[in-house]
């Protein structure tokens, strides 16, 4: 083991034992204190099946967790032992993953615009891979870090075609790489490599292509001037749901087929990406409560009988739902709530359903920007009941304070006792007795389905793992 998780940081659970099962619980406990505040429980067992199927999906391809995703203490700890790296934007981030001793060889300062301040504070702590796509970063970079002059990656447009136009999103063009190239030679910079980045909206597979593409002719172009050119960055954009999977799948094809083509093994160039949401979005479940509601009449003119609940979402990313309120009641279930348009499910009672409501999700007063969601049919709430609310792993947590300096939602970290052995195993421990591979190779009753044994030496995984 490396020694960056330990069973301290986490409630250990049998097999059986599922998510549902440690919120009712823990809900229990909330419903009778004063002081009840909205949480998080992760499943760090969903972790590690993800990244073993990543490994599996996608051999050549080493993962840089990119911490403003998830900034959580269990999700940084979990992906350091199973050996992931970490890219990260700014100061704090970089002293996040160090504060549990991520080496600096770890860690990849993956921000295309950086404040001098802070790289020189990765240049104190020993982080030197870094990224440009211009002149100015590249001065920045040269002028405040000079140890990262050898280890520079130039990142490129994902549309960088000839044809590509300059545009507000990050990266240069494959038409502006040689001047960038050249302008490095004569800063004494050492650019080792390439990176681009899709998001979430762009991983297909044209696009994706035409992006390993690009990068190899940036690669050649690099070559020519002298570089030692040996690290190419893929970037994210790796979908995080269960529903998802095939799709994940599908990406991994199209990935090993275009690194095939334009970097095939044994080329000496090493493939890295930052897969933020596929690792976290399902291990995460939020739970919160309604703490003031007001019902606008139907006959006032344009209202539709909504009613409110006081949340703190960020206006950015992922809506996410701020601590600081008081929780308590009865206990309610969302069964999802997930951005881009997908609607919530309505909540289901043990007692037969009231009628439904269009309701409508509010932060609190002042926060006009705090709008969650409208129109949602729901039954008839009252003040402390609770919401669940799943698939909120992505883009809810990060480094630094919320908005308005309130605390940030409590995590209760979970793990199956398979699961922990699996990651014990995966860090080469000796491999166990007959009696306790078999049982740990059986499956999980807890919802993880049944795969072939995960083919990546040395590692022994167990079968229901993935």
């Amino acid at each position: 083991m490396n020694g960056y998780l330990d069973e301290s940081n986490f409630m250990m659970v049998e097999e059986g034992f599922t998510t549902r099962d440690l919120l009712e619980n823990l809900l229990v406990e909330l419903c009778q204190e004063s002081d009840q505040q909205t949480f998080f429980v992760a499943d760090l067992g969903d972790i590690v099946k993800k990244h073993l199927r990543f490994l599996k999906a996608l051999p050549r391809v080493k993962p840089y967790f990119p911490v403003k995703c998830n900034g959580s203490e269990g999700v940084i700890r979990l992906l350091a032992e199973l050996g992931a790296g970490f890219a990260c934007t700014n100061k704090a981030e970089i002293a996040r993953v160090q504060s549990i001793g991520v080496p600096a060889d770890k860690v990849f300062y993956s921000s295309p615009c950086k404040q001098v301040a802070h790289i020189k504070y990765a240049a104190s702590h020993g982080v030197q891979l870094m990224t440009f796509d211009n002149e100015v970063e590249l001065s920045k970079v040269a002028r405040s870090h000079p140890r990262a002059r050898e280890v520079m990656l130039l990142g490129i447009a994902a549309d960088s075609g000839p044809s590509a136009h300059p545009s507000m999103t990050f990266g240069t063009t494959l038409k502006s790489c040689r001047h960038l190239l050249e302008t490095a030679k004569g800063q004494a910079v050492e650019v080792v490599g390439i990176s681009f980045h899709l998001g979430s909206h762009g991983l297909e597979p044209q696009t994706f292509t035409q992006s390993v593409a690009a990068a190899q002719l940036a690669f050649e172009m690099g070559t020519e001037l002298g570089y030692q050119m040996h690290l190419l960055d893929i970037g994210g954009g790796f979908p995080g749901t269960e529903d998802t999977r095939a799709r994940f799948e599908e990406m991994a094809a199209v990935i090993n087929s275009a690194l095939d083509l334009y970097f095939p093994d044994g080329c000496g160039v090493e493939i890295v990406a930052r897969p933020g949401r596929y690792y976290v979005t399902s291990a995460f479940t939020f739970a919160a409560s309604i703490t003031a509601m007001e019902e606008v009449p139907t006959e006032q003119p344009g209202s539709d009988g909504r009613w409110d609940s006081p949340f703190q979402p960020k206006p950015f990313h992922d809506s996410v739902i701020r601590d600081g309120w008081r929780w308590g009641g009865s206990l309610w279930h969302c069964r999802t709530f997930i951005p881009y348009g997908r609607s919530i499910s309505p909540p289901q009672r043990p007692c037969p359903e009231p009628p439904s409501l269009s309701t409508s999700l509010r932060g609190p007063p002042g926060h006009p920007e705090d709008r969650i969601a409208d129109g949602l049919d729901l039954p008839q709430l009252q003040v402390g009941d609770w919401l669940i609310f799943e698939d909120m792993g992505a883009y809810t947590i990060t480094t630094s304070a919320p908005p308005g300096g309130g605390p940030q939602p409590h995590v209760t970290y979970a793990m199956s006792r398979m699961a922990w052995k699996t990651v014990q195993l995966f860090q080469g421990k000796p491999l166990p007795t007959e009696d306790d591979r078999e049982s740990v190779c059986a499956p999980l009753s807890c919802g993880w389905e049944m795969a072939e044994t995960l083919c990546v030496p040395p590692v022994f995984a167990p079968a229901g793992i993935i």
